[in-house]
């Protein structure tokens, strides 16, 4: 396409207007991979209109991309990818350290030289009749000093027009990487897809991502999980701040108090619903709003004035397609009406993007795949299946996401897929309580990675795919930020998946999710009581306001109460785990657990 690709001969490996600049790094970089990947032509993207709008016809023409109904969905694509990539694939994601211990228990550990080795024999003339992109993007407000840069090299156009909602991409970071004259590397290509020669390598002293045979999301959007949580939480703990895999909001009463949440699920358990959360009718009446700042990954740094302060890294959703309706989630399905790439979704018989649970009244004709849809051979849409849109198309979308300082957090908020045990909603005692809270958290398995669903497994903060260096030393990072002066943000801990004897959820979930939090905030301003406990601070009766509310006395009594004999074992569990990172793993932490272990046997 000769609107985008320039002949390699033509155009050398250099940024445009970067000769005698401070980009040398970024140039030798670029001319290095060129000379590995061998691409037939070279493209730097600027992240303009017209550049996007050559790539969109590329992608249309060469089936990559397929154009949705222009009426229903105007300027929307559904994309396919291969069958067999569908997910983050966990088992094939590596973090390479000089030591192994500095990966840790929780990351598949290769060592740094023979992951490059590994790496460079796929990538060697792996280009190869494709065109090479350089795309330079900003993780986070150009202009915020919270922000880091990057630049993923890509041979995937689908790769280009995702980064370009996902990222601030273009000539802005570009020239923000010739000020610093630092980014984090990321090397893509699509190769074959085949599932035997797919990895992602991470080598976080070196700030470099390699990812090789998958054009699925996380594996191939480098700044997503790659960058803005595995890289950026080593980049946090060697310059004091935390990358977190956490929604956003701003939570406005009222008086018109703001208050801002973070808040750690792992994926497809609620994220993007909680961040994007629709007030109940009579808080709504009331003035009570909900804003949305981020709904994935959360940049957390101390300010002057003690508190935690946080950005959105990301400028769009990657968001969940299924399940997603006008009744789950009313902001996220408006936000996607126009301007969105679909990844994995089914087609209706007039072109519009289908999936289970969109609760609209058409069915599909073509599932995920393409074939014609057949429901004895599995769902239209896959369950992992994707929306790309900018999060400037949420209506509930806040402008202090591109608030330079970042927004105050006041609570940080934990949780998971438990059927049983963990009640809706508890308080940790103090900052080093709550980071056993997180560092405790379980969470049933999701259709987000590859692998049995519905499983029981520790997630610390939503991390456990993600964290770029052993748990161990992450837990202690996270307790050095209890300091003299410091005025941390309360934790607590949620549930909105217990269940009930018959196999049905107690708790309404949704919009009705804001009654908690208005609890949460009520804690921090020392307005509103609770009963204590060995694991934490439960609400007292009536004080989650339940006006409108219909719970049975089974939901009342495991919704707010409190089973000892089975935290008994849940924390012997804990301790079990604990114990699985060794030496490293920070005594405060342990000592955490053994008091509330000892607490509970009496």
């Amino acid at each position: 396409m000769n609107a985008i690709s320039h002949d390699v001969a033509k155009q050398p490996a250099v940024a445009p207007g970067s000769e005698g600049s401070k980009l040398a790094a970024l140039n030798a970089w670029v001319a290095e991979v060129a000379a590995l990947t061998k691409p037939d032509a070279i493209h730097w993207c600027d992240g303009s209109d017209a550049e996007n709008a050559a790539l969109i016809a590329q992608m249309q023409a060469d089936g990559t991309l397929i154009k949705l109904n222009e009426t229903t969905h105007p300027n929307s694509y559904l994309h396919r990818s291969h069958p067999d990539d569908v997910a983050r694939v966990e088992h094939l994601t590596f973090v390479c350290t000089t030591k192994q211990d500095d990966a840790g228990p929780n990351n598949h550990w290769m060592a740094p030289a023979d992951g490059h080795a590994k790496m460079d024999a796929l990538f060697d003339g792996c280009m190869k009749g494709r065109t090479m992109y350089v795309i330079p993007y900003c993780m986070g407000p150009i202009d915020s000093p919270l922000s880091r840069c990057g630049v993923e090299i890509t041979d995937s156009p689908y790769v280009v027009a995702n980064m370009r909602i996902m990222t601030r991409m273009g000539a802005a970071p570009l020239a923000r990487i010739e000020r610093e004259g630092k980014f984090v590397r990321g090397l893509h290509s699509i190769g074959e897809l085949d599932p035997e020669r797919r990895f992602i390598m991470h080598f976080p002293e070196e700030l470099t991502i390699k990812s090789f045979g998958s054009g699925y999301g996380g594996n191939a959007l480098l700044g997503k999980k790659c960058h803005a949580l595995r890289i950026a939480s080593h980049q946090a703990r060697s310059e004091g701040w935390l990358a977190e895999h956490m929604l956003i909001l701003g939570l406005e009463n009222p008086q018109g108090e703001t208050h801002y949440i973070a808040a750690a699920f792992p994926s497809a358990c609620g994220k993007t619903n909680l961040a994007m959360l629709i007030p109940p009718e009579g808080y709504r009446a009331d003035g009570w709003k909900v804003w949305t700042v981020g709904d994935d990954i959360c940049w957390m740094r101390p300010g002057a004035d003690g508190r935690l302060y946080a950005i959105n890294p990301e400028a769009g959703f990657f968001g969940v397609a299924p399940g997603t309706s006008a009744k789950s989630n009313p902001n996220a399905l408006k936000s996607i009406q126009s301007n969105t790439i679909f990844t994995n979704v089914g087609v209706t018989a007039d072109n519009q993007p289908w999936w289970e649970g969109l609760d609209d009244g058409q069915q599909p004709v073509t599932d995920w795949r393409g074939n014609a849809y057949d429901a004895a051979k599995g769902p239209a849409a896959h369950p992992n299946s994707r929306f790309t849109v900018s999060a400037r198309q949420c209506p509930s979308y806040s402008p202090e996401a591109e608030n330079a300082a970042g927004v105050p957090i006041s609570a940080i908020v934990f949780g998971g897929r438990r059927p049983s045990l963990v009640p809706l909603v508890f308080e940790a005692r103090d900052w080093t309580h709550g980071v056993l809270v997180g560092a405790a958290m379980g969470s049933e398995t999701t259709a987000a990675a590859t692998g049995a669903v519905g499983v029981m497994r520790r997630d610390p903060m939503a991390m456990k795919p993600f964290c770029g260096y052993n748990f161990a030393d992450y837990f202690t990072h996270w307790l050095s930020f209890d300091q003299a002066g410091a005025k941390l943000p309360k934790i607590f801990h949620v549930n909105w998946f217990r269940k009930g004897d018959d196999g049905s959820f107690l708790w309404p979930g949704f919009g009705e999710n804001l009654r908690v939090l208005e609890w949460m905030i009520q804690r921090v301003k020392g307005e509103a009581g609770s009963v204590e406990t060995p694991i934490g601070h439960l609400p007292k009766d009536d004080e989650i306001n339940l006006d409108g509310v219909e719970l049975t006395d089974e939901a009342r009594a495991k919704l707010f109460g409190f089973e000892r004999e089975g935290w008994q074992a849940e924390f012997a569990s804990i301790g079990d785990y604990l114990d699985e990172y060794g030496p490293r793993m920070p005594q405060a932490l342990k000592d955490e657990q053994q008091r509330i272990a000892k607490a509970l046997q009496n």
